[in-house]
């Protein structure tokens, strides 16, 4: 019962990751935290996740943009390990508010004005990564943020979503060998749970990707800009 009750949840999550390029732990850490430790819960979230960065990279990979990628995540990467040195210390329950507010703030900027955009060029895209890796080591939450500052491209939507799983690919590797090297480990049962969650991970991404299909381009930046909003919510309301 718990493998299928995972399973069904990895669907949703996976689709929801899929489609706004975030919110796949987002989803899935709340519900695990209530069965499961932290650490335990942090390594198959982030196995499911890093899965769910190949199938997004899979389906979508007409529209990965390489250059966009390594200016975007390298100074991503390596400036949130200067901002989660900066992090340490801040109450977390203040951080996620911050970041909640930004991020609503941020939202109503771009329904207000819906044609706004900044080219996707090496250089700006460097800032970008820069400015959303340093909030991302700050807040902790980083896909939020990183697909905050790519809809500020306007892209479409196969580069959007190609590109940001390429991006967290890179993070989730990291990840995952911090929380092996440290010691953390899977359960046997959630190890083998692994059979059925990857291929739920998988029907997420392929359902989204039909429902990607369907979205008129001019109105993507909108969709993602609502999955935003609701982060923001979650963020502000829930800490």
């Amino acid at each position: 019962m718990t493998v299928a009750l995972i399973a069904a949840l990895t669907v949703v999550a996976g689709g929801v990751g899929t489609l706004s390029g975030f919110g796949t732990s987002t989803i899935m850490v709340p519900a695990l935290l209530m069965f499961f430790p932290l650490p335990e819960t942090l390594l198959l979230v982030g196995v499911i996740h890093w899965f769910g960065d190949i199938w997004k990279i899979a389906l979508f990979r007409q529209g990965v943009r390489w250059k966009l990628w390594v200016a975007f995540g390298i100074t991503g990467v390596l400036y949130s390990l200067w901002g989660a040195t900066l992090s340490v210390s801040a109450p977390e329950e203040l951080m996620s508010r911050v970041l909640g507010g930004f991020l609503l703030a941020y939202t109503i900027f771009l329904f207000a004005q819906s044609s706004f955009h900044l080219p996707p060029t090496t250089a700006v895209a460097g800032i970008g990564g820069a400015l959303s890796g340093f909030l991302a080591g700050i807040f902790g939450v980083g896909g939020a943020v990183r697909g905050a500052f790519l809809a500020a491209f306007d892209l479409p939507k196969a580069v959007y979503i190609a590109t940001s799983g390429a991006i967290a690919l890179v993070i989730d590797s990291m990840r995952i060998g911090t929380y092996l090297y440290g010691g953390t480990r899977l359960d046997p049962a959630l190890a083998w749970g692994l059979i059925a969650f990857l291929p739920a991970s998988f029907i997420g991404a392929k359902l989204a990707e039909r429902v990607v299909e369907r979205i008129p381009q001019e109105k993507f930046r909108l969709v993602i800009a609502g999955f935003l909003l609701l982060a923001g919510l979650k963020l502000l309301l829930w800490p």
